[in-house]
């Protein structure tokens, strides 16, 4: 059983790739400073998988500490999650994003060398592509000037990998383009659980409907969409999660110095109105919104090709958009019943 190092392996897309990770026979390592995540994930990862998983609570740009955990372990391929995700906040805080997800980064690459680590999969994103000309995205689509800061420290480590793989003898790395991730584990008991006011749709849905929030913001209807509203291609986080195996798998095939990437996608964009319209079809649920000014740093519309992952690494998502909708809102039934 290999044991595969997963850093911020307690966040929202972290926890259910563990998840699959243990499914596919692989040993899961934690590390999270829980910055960004709560404790208590742990508890619904041993529910789910039926075993403790080993998680060290500690911030993963510490380089001696992270080598012992590579040594100690045996670590034989490491998923990277551990950077901060907001648009919004990377715009107003564009230091504290090139600090953690750039400077962090690099520093990770330089203690997996140094332990001739094989594998490395890497959390990016399609915020690389920044306003696309042509759609659906391809992964050959241009690499245009990104919208916001954190899309550019996507651009970044994706160049800083290739280059670091390319001069490595032991290296073979890989970047999932994801585009947005929705939904929560079908057992309701992992999902996504943002710190504070959420800058992401779907949360924000739930928690108004909810109750926490007296309504939903939309940001924005006179884009040039059918309805106004920006389009993004909404995938389930356990589409995604399985991706993240399918990619080890086809790592571990590769010769040293490979390096590649690819959309994770379902292909077809959605807007923020018609999200609104299939959650309330789905659930049941009426959502109160109001429409705002335009957001600074939204792409105004974004949907994958994922052709490249179906064919080379055998995925294809499964889930629909109803189906993500759904489950977020049996998860966040769960969280209200703890408020």
């Amino acid at each position: 059983m290999k044991n595969i190092l997963v850093t911020g392996g307690a966040g929202y897309i972290g926890s259910h790739t563990v998840v699959e990770l243990v499914s596919a026979g692989y040993n899961p390592i934690i590390v999270d400073n829980f910055n960004n995540s709560e404790k208590s994930v742990l508890n619904g990862l041993k529910k789910i998988t039926r075993k403790d998983i080993t998680f060290y609570d500690h911030d993963f740009q510490d380089n001696k500490f992270l080598a012992k955990v590579l040594e100690k372990n045996k670590i034989g391929g490491v998923i990277h999650f551990a950077a901060y995700k907001a648009v919004g906040e990377s715009v107003e805080n564009p230091l504290k994003y090139y600090d953690n997800n750039v400077s962090g980064f690099i520093s990770l690459l330089g203690v997996l060398e140094e332990a001739k680590i094989s594998s490395l999969v890497f959390s990016s994103s399609c915020t690389v592509y920044g306003e696309a000309d042509m759609l659906p995205i391809t992964e050959s689509s241009p690499i245009k000037p990104a919208a916001s800061p954190y899309g550019t420290t996507k651009q970044m480590c994706e160049i800083i990998m290739r280059d670091t793989t390319n001069a490595s003898k032991s290296l073979r790395s890989l970047s999932l383009r994801y585009f947005n991730p929705i939904g929560a584990h079908y057992s309701a008991l992992i999902g996504e659980l943002p710190i504070g006011r959420p800058s992401i749709l779907v949360p924000f849905i739930t928690q108004t409907v909810a109750g926490w929030y007296p309504e939903l913001k939309v940001f924005g209807n006179d884009y040039p969409t059918p309805d106004g509203t920006c389009i993004r291609d909404y995938i389930h986080v356990v589409d995604l999660a399985q991706a993240h195996v399918k990619a080890l798998k086809h790592l571990e095939k590769q010769p040293d110095s490979y390096f590649d990437a690819f959309n994770i996608g379902t292909g077809r964009g959605s807007s923020v109105l018609e999200v609104i319209n299939t959650f309330e079809k789905s659930t049941g649920q009426k959502v109160l919104y109001k429409i705002g000014p335009r957001r600074p740093g939204d792409i105004v519309i974004s949907y994958a090709d994922p052709a490249k992952a179906r064919k080379t690494l055998d995925w294809k998502a499964q889930k629909t958009l109803a189906d993500g909708l759904k489950d977020a809102w049996r998860w966040q039934q769960t969280l209200s019943e703890k408020v």
